[in-house]
């Protein structure tokens, strides 16, 4: 979310505000990692628990569901509520869920446990943000968000090693547990070193159509997350039902009635959580669009690429983590040569290009075979399908944003970021899907394949969409940056 910042909190001292800056990238930072450090453990998580396909497909997605369904709302609870109250609710819930995870002992406490974690995220991250750009002013501000930025690259690379150190030395347990001693520092520190006037540092006017201590639409928010809810249901049913079964058809016809049911919440309430007139504007259809591909095709091959691995190759979880370091790396590198092309060549170039990419790795990844090695088949052709997905989650952040007006910076912002975080649950939902048939150990390659061509003509096919739908020309200089806030 961006939020307009007023002048009645006084700048901090200089060391007292990156202090604060250090301690609510911690927070966030936990956040990022816990989208990427469950790839890895998932195998374990599905051999020690019996979990079958679905089951995992779930662990994934309810988190990312629930963090991107809630996190436009999480934002104006932030502007009603203060944004230090909010953050302190949000890593509570975060904290707590976290210990509930490492606890499971079955499937559905698992479930809802990454559930609430995704509903603290949905707070916490927002408000985190929000204290961000109330303590930092001018250039200040400016280096603050550059480090902010940073952190999502350098969080999938982390999470992906630290997921494959835990799982395979105290226990997958640990991959929640780690979060504990984490939250309650932060949880700790947050009184002390975030200044309690924050609180009004944020203007009481009107904040992209929400007043501050106004009402907040909470009823768009659950109908948005539980059409996308209904939409994951139906696409993991067809994995083993199929696309007739009634338990595929009736979820995707709810989800349907679902999203027009929020057009027209959303047209009648006062404050909406997203203005419908926001959401039609070519900018913000085009960056959610090329976000929202992006990143299903990123957790889609994690999704498929760690179940491989641990599967078919029987890597460990271990080794796992360090196969995948060299992706997580090529996401952050391909982030910063997309930031900096977009402001040379125009962001549609740099979209189509990106996902062109992506299209040539997913379709080199599709060479897998249980005779060849990882280093030979899978890995070369992710690491270019990675370097393509970093400049679109610039260009989806960079587009939008320098071609909305003004007063709707924060509406698009925040679109743009709830459809990162829901674009990971479909991506993961419909590769579990085509996959079906290898989502279970010593049951071959073939489903992998079949997933892995679906990523590559996905991508081919966006690429032809981001011709015709992503905004021509260079954004202004100050709309150029490192890709999506996280």
């Amino acid at each position: 979310m961006t939020h307009h910042v007023g002048t009645r909190a006084a700048a901090p001292a200089q060391g007292k505000g990156w202090a604060v800056l250090a301690l609510l990238c911690l927070a966030q930072f936990m956040l990022i990692i816990d989208i990427t450090v469950v790839q890895v453990a998932l195998p374990t998580i599905g051999a020690d628990l019996a979990l079958g396909r679905e089951a995992l497909t779930w662990v994934v997605t309810t988190y990312t569901l629930c963090f991107g369904g809630l996190m436009v709302l999480g934002g104006r609870l932030a502007d009603a509520l203060g944004p230090r109250r909010t953050l302190l609710a949000g890593l509570a819930l975060f904290t707590a869920a976290s210990l509930v995870c490492g606890l499971a002992g079955d499937g559905g406490t698992l479930i809802a446990g990454r559930a609430v974690q995704g509903v603290g995220a949905a707070l916490l991250s927002p408000a985190a943000l929000a204290v961000v750009t109330t303590v930092f002013h001018g250039e200040r501000r400016a280096r603050a968000l550059a480090v902010w930025a940073a952190i999502g690259g350098s969080g999938a690379a982390i999470g992906v090693l630290l997921g494959g150190v835990l799982t395979d030395g105290p226990g997958w347990m640990w991959v929640f547990y780690v979060n504990v001693p984490v939250g309650l520092l932060v949880l700790a520190a947050v009184p002390r070193v975030v200044p309690a006037r924050v609180e009004d540092g944020i203007e009481d006017g009107v904040e992209d159509g929400a007043p501050r201590g106004g009402r907040v639409d909470v009823g768009g928010a659950l109908l948005v997350t539980l059409a996308t809810a209904l939409l994951i249901y139906g696409l993991v049913s067809a994995g083993d039902g199929g696309w007739g079964a009634a338990g595929t058809v009736l979820p995707l016809g709810g989800a349907a009635l679902s999203y027009v049911a929020f057009v027209l919440v959303e047209r009648s309430v006062r404050a909406p959580l997203m203005r419908v007139e926001t959401l039609a504007r070519r900018p913000v259809v085009s960056g959610a669009f090329v976000m929202l591909v992006a990143t299903g095709l990123m957790l889609g091959l994690f999704f498929l690429s760690s179940l491989y691995l641990q599967h078919v190759l029987g890597y460990s979880p271990l080794r796992t983590g360090l196969t995948f370091l060299p992706v997580a790396v090529a996401i952050t590198l391909g982030a910063h040569l997309g930031g900096r092309l977009i402001g040379k060549v125009g962001g549609r170039p740099v979209a189509v290009a990106s996902f062109l990419l992506t299209a040539a790795g997913a379709a080199l990844m599709t060479r897998v075979s249980p005779e060849a090695g990882a280093f030979t088949t899978l890995v070369p052709g992710f690491v270019l399908a990675a370097v393509g997905i970093g400049p679109a989650f610039v260009t989806a952040t960079t587009t939008t944003m320098a071609n909305v007006p003004p007063g709707e910076n924060g509406v698009a912002s925040g679109v743009i970021n709830t459809f990162h975080e829901l674009g990971g649950s479909i991506g993961v939902a419909v590769a579990s899907t085509v996959a079906a048939s290898s989502l279970v150990p010593g049951a071959g390659a073939g489903g992998f394949t079949s997933g892995l061509v679906l990523c590559a003509v996905v991508a081919g096919v966006a690429a032809v969409i981001s011709l015709a739908l992503v905004p021509p020309g260079r954004p202004a200089g100050a709309f150029v940056g490192h890709g999506h806030g996280h």
